[in-house]
């Protein structure tokens, strides 16, 4: 049973207890706070589909990677608190407006209290959509309520990975948890336009950091035959968060770093997938995280 007592949900088992106001690594409370509740348009197709994903952002990070675009609420804890009978009707209202999944993003330190809102189960897939450093025990309470993972896999760099999101063990932890979601959910299933079933892995090209996309998609194609899953390659870092003004990470990834990445992962054999197009590096691109839809 997932708790917030003795916090142990993601890899970092901070211990506290935040049923007693106890804060660990994410910031957050034994309270749901989140940022936003709408219809989305920016993930991968067959997420968004034609009609939009029904998107949840939860306030709050495990990870806390140093160049979040979405700072103010993984890292600045933005957003707006409510229960879980609120949630479930949250999830109810986006499907009412057309939404083709539930988009939980950045869920996993809430989810004790997510979990009873999943039930019974929703008329549309339950995508998750996390960072990929996940516990391997936390995921399978998972097990039956997520139709489709969509985790990153950020870093074939442990140094990379200690630098900028304190994770030194994330290649070996997240390979684990990707493992995991793949036993669960098997190979992408997409039924006119929309993903029914599967995972999607994504991973964002850093600038000036290459060799750790090289590596990163090296261990993937250890981890998976390119047809297990669908790869997204993403060339959409916008410098934020506390990394903003520091080199290499206050410019946007070039065409030839992007370009040498595409290139690596077609050699390895994942050329069913999902290219980005630079133009979503504007900063336009980031919904507000200004509690729409969460009181409404």
């Amino acid at each position: 049973m997932l708790t917030y007592e003795r916090c142990a949900l993601c890899p970092r088992r901070c211990g506290v207890d935040r049923t007693r106001g106890e804060r660990g690594f994410c910031g957050m409370g034994d309270t749901l706070r989140l940022a936003r509740a709408a219809l989305h348009y920016g993930e991968e197709p067959p997420i968004s589909a034609s009609y939009g994903a029904g998107a949840v952002f939860f306030s709050g990070c495990t990870l806390g990677c140093r160049y979040c675009q979405n700072a103010p609420i993984s890292l600045g804890g933005q957003g707006e608190e409510i229960d879980t009978p609120r949630l479930r009707a949250i999830f109810e209202r986006l499907v009412d407006e057309g939404a083709q999944c539930i988009d939980l993003v950045t869920p996993t330190h809430f989810l004790p209290s997510i979990l009873p809102a999943l039930t019974p189960k929703l008329p549309v897939p339950v995508v998750y959509n996390c960072g990929g450093y996940e516990r391997v025990e936390t995921l399978r309470e998972l097990e039956g309520l997520v139709d489709v993972y969509l985790p990153d896999f950020k870093y074939g760099d442990a140094n990379l990975a200690r630098e900028l999101s304190g994770a030194a063990d994330y290649p070996e932890v997240a390979a684990a948890a990707l493992r995991e979601m793949f036993r669960q959910v098997g190979r992408p299933i997409i039924e006119d336009g929309v993903m029914t079933r599967g995972m999607i892995v994504r991973h964002l090209v850093l600038p000036g950091r290459i060799g750790n996309s090289l590596a990163a998609l090296d261990r993937l194609r250890r981890i998976f035959a390119p047809e297990e899953i669908l790869l997204s390659l993403m060339c959409q870092y916008t410098p934020s968060g506390p990394l903003a003004k520091t080199p290499p990470f206050d410019r946007a990834v070039t065409e030839d770093e992007y370009a040498a990445a595409q290139s690596w992962a077609e050699l390895l054999g994942f050329t069913e997938g999902f290219w980005q197009d630079p133009i979503a590096a504007d900063p336009a691109q980031i919904p507000a995280f200004d509690g729409t839809g969460v009181h409404e």
